[in-house]
């Protein structure tokens, strides 16, 4: 039997609030930093040394780039799951089916069960998300449990169906 990917899903962090966010916060350490540095003048009430400053910008700078580059990245196989949290993970993690004791999909409320978005632990196990209130539940037969969000529903229904490994 070969182990064709039948499943293949990539995500990124798209919320245009999150990016919102994180822009402003740069574009307001940057203006800061010019204000100051650059052209001498105070900015707010709050003093501050100048690499200081510069440190922080650069921080928040850094925090932007590691969330564009943030991804989830799953792969059903015949072999079983295979899912990794970029930059985090650096491997996929493989989850065989033989130590899956039942895979379904269902809705769920990422804030109320985990807490947000990313790799998280709540009430209900583990969780891998980005995006989305969709996700792929699996019960592992040491009683463990494991979440990986999906935006693509319908097509991770269909790969399960196909080698037989969704539950009804």
């Amino acid at each position: 039997m070969s182990n064709e990917v039948v499943f293949s899903e990539k995500q990124k962090f798209n919320q245009w609030w999150l990016w919102l966010i994180l822009i402003g916060l740069n574009g307001l350490f940057v203006f800061t930093a010019f204000k100051e540095i650059v052209a001498g003048e105070k900015f707010g009430n709050l003093s501050s040394t100048d690499v200081v400053l510069l440190v922080v910008t650069g921080f928040v700078f850094l925090l932007n780039i590691l969330f564009f580059n943030f991804r989830l990245e799953t792969r059903i196989q015949r072999d079983g799951i295979y899912v990794r949290f970029f930059p985090f993970h650096r491997s996929f993690r493989h989850y065989s089916w033989d130590k899956i004791d039942k895979t379904y999909l269902r809705k769920y409320s990422p804030v109320r069960e985990y807490g947000g978005w990313g790799i998280r632990t709540g009430q209900k196990g583990e969780a891998f998300n980005i995006s989305g209130n969709q996700g792929l539940q699996l019960e592992f037969k040491d009683h463990g449990t494991l979440l990986i969000g999906t935006d693509k529903p319908e097509e991770l229904t269909a790969a399960l169906n196909k080698i037989r490994q969704l539950a009804s």
